[in-house]
């Protein structure tokens, strides 16, 4: 199984990932970090799975109905064509968003008589036991799970086993957890799949692009809003757990989680795109995770629902992806001090009190938090952290965690001229003495560019954020030569790596995609929009056929590694196309 063979489906209460095979081979339900109930992902041999296919098992072509999340998947062999449909339902009904925990699958004959084979065989979580299958008129109902499990269809139930069977008509298929579909399923299936249609159009219509990079950012935004859980305001990192950063790296983390920094990254990226709403559900979750926690003392992760019990763990008898184990459930990094998280939520919170289209959300609370947040990241400047790649090494100071406690005091100062005028001046000396520290502490003549810890002589992507963050003129010499460094050298065949230490589990030997973005987004920041095109234009060879990107690229095969779909690598490209793209006005 290959990453660039999977289409991602869902509606911002589950998600699934569906091979080119027919294979629905992930899906967690009822929501992001439950127990997967389809899991070939991470074992071909014994993981759930819900399989509709050719009969001679003829690959499929993918692809999406237009400016939307509802995936087709066409199939030709001798006997005949047809088509896969494949949708979470999502759209407005009695003035709010119904989002059902449903999977539908609506199976076309194109011509012909092709012959096809459909066999659903969920799993009962990490146990991969199967669980009891009972059989009504035109439904099979899965016995075990905490909530009622039940697939309903107008196929035979005698061909649901795998058999294989000639296509005469149009069949339906739709798995539900919780309360089971009663209607009649031509009639709903073709209503739920229209007006989902007509949701996601509606909703690309409505969002902001550039010029050039279209089609690519359309998709990446419409992905990226698929790992928003609009329950809670949770934006989760990714929707898997354990494909390896590279192969046998043993790099493989569950990243089915709300990192707060990457949530910060997902904020701009729909400010970009013209969408706020997303914005307001996060504050509310934060404000949540905030009351649980009165001494400040934030994880860096947290389960979609708020809760910090996320305890790592290895699962034994699970053989990985494509072989690759561990299989890690749960992050050690909800332990860690990640020291930068308090400027990004600064960062998050800031355009409340900024931008006057969102003067309505203004509050003593909000405002108080935000305070708070900017003094404590000016508190632990400077002290080890983990930092943003979570070391799991000796923490040292990380200059890109001060670098972000600079902006939370430089953001909050801006704040307080506007909206509490007596601690301007506290927070303008606090930004004065932190940017001080970090010329003084990082800046390193050996490399010309600043180190990514106090004194050392290490290169870290993440410091090309120093130009977005304008913690330097434009035309300053030191923030060129950051940049340079930087790009000289971590880069590879023209991507980036984040860094080229030994962090445990020795160098890393992928690129991590989002780095390459950064550079395009520093390189269109300082005025080199040439530079910044060119290498926008090269990175699309890392996109999947569907246009969907992973954690990692392995440069000398061209093939994604890492949790995918990734929220941080469709970030950086919604930022990066926005940056090295021309304004309309220049081109209309």
């Amino acid at each position: 199984m290959r990453l660039e063979d999977l289409g991602l489906i869902g509606n911002c209460q589950f998600s699934a990932l569906i091979e080119r095979t027919g294979s629905v081979a992930w899906c967690c339900l009822p929501r992001f970090d439950s127990e997967p109930v389809f899991s070939r992902l991470l074992d071909h041999e014994e993981g759930g799975h819900f399989t509709v296919r050719a009969c001679d098992d003829t690959m499929g072509t993918q692809r999406y109905v237009d400016n939307t999340n509802v995936l087709e998947t066409s199939f030709h062999t001798d006997s005949g064509a047809f088509r896969l449909l494949d949708f979470a339902p999502r759209f407005v009904q009695y003035s709010r968003v119904f989002r059902p925990t449903q999977l539908f699958r609506i199976i076309e004959p194109i011509e012909g008589t092709p012959r096809i084979r459909a066999l659903c065989e969920p799993r009962l979580g990490w146990s991969k036991a199967a669980p009891v299958q009972l059989h009504g008129s035109n439904h099979v109902r899965f016995e075990g799970f905490a909530s009622p499990l039940r697939l309903t269809t107008d196929i035979p139930l005698s061909y649901l086993g795998g058999h294989a069977f000639a296509l005469t008509q149009r069949r339906h298929m739709v798995l539900s957890w919780g309360p089971p579909v009663e209607e009649p399923l031509p009639a709903l299936c073709d209503r739920f799949l229209s007006e989902t249609i007509r949701y996601w159009q509606q909703w690309v219509k409505h969002c902001n692009i550039p010029p050039l990079y279209q089609q690519e950012v359309i998709r990446s935004a419409l992905a990226l809003k698929l790992h928003c859980f609009e329950d809670t305001g949770a934006i989760v990192a990714a929707m898997t757990t354990s494909i390896p950063e590279a192969p046998g790296s043993g790099r493989n983390w569950d990243y089915r989680y709300c990192w707060l920094r990457d949530a910060y990254y997902a904020l701009g990226a729909f400010r970009l795109l013209g969408h706020f709403e997303e914005r307001e559900h996060f504050i509310n979750y934060l404000l949540n995770v905030v009351a649980g926690t009165p001494d400040l003392m934030l994880s860096p992760l947290y389960r979609v629902d708020g809760r910090s019990d996320l305890e790592e763990r290895v699962l034994d008898n699970w053989p990985g992806f494509g072989g690759h184990g561990p299989v890690r459930v749960g992050n050690g990094a909800a332990k860690h001090s990640q020291n930068d998280i308090f400027g990004e939520m600064v960062l998050a919170l800031a355009p409340i009190f900024l931008d006057e289209r969102f003067s309505a959300e203004r509050s003593k609370t909000t405002l108080d938090l935000l305070e708070r947040l900017a003094r404590k990241a000016i508190s632990i400047v400077g002290t080890p952290d983990a930092g943003i790649w979570e070391y799991r090494t000796e923490w040292k100071p990380q200059t890109f965690s001060s670098l972000m406690c600079w902006a939370a005091a430089d953001r909050m100062a801006r704040v307080a001229q506007r909206h509490a005028r007596p601690q301007e001046q506290e927070f303008r000396h606090a930004a004065s003495r932190i940017h001080e520290e970090i010329m003084s502490q990082a800046w390193s003549e050996d490399l010309g560019g600043f180190a990514g810890t106090y004194g050392g002589r290490d290169l870290d992507a993440a410091l090309l954020q120093a130009a977005s963050m304008r913690l330097l003129s434009v035309d300053d010499p030191k923030l060129h030569g950051t940049i340079d460094a930087i790009w000289k050298g971590l880069s590879k065949d023209g991507w980036l790596f984040r860094y080229r230490l030994d962090d445990g589990f020795g160098q890393p030997t992928v690129a991590f995609i989002i780095c390459t973005f950064w550079l395009v987004e520093a390189l269109a920041a300082i005025g080199r929009a040439e530079e910044a095109k060119a290498v926008m234009n090269q990175v699309h060879s890392a996109l999947s056929p569907l246009g969907l990107l992973s954690e990692d690229y392995e440069t000398s095969n061209l093939r994604m590694w890492g949790n995918f779909p990734q929220a941080y690598s469709h970030v950086g490209l919604i930022h990066a196309a926005f940056a090295a793209s021309p304004r309309w006005a220049d081109v209309l």
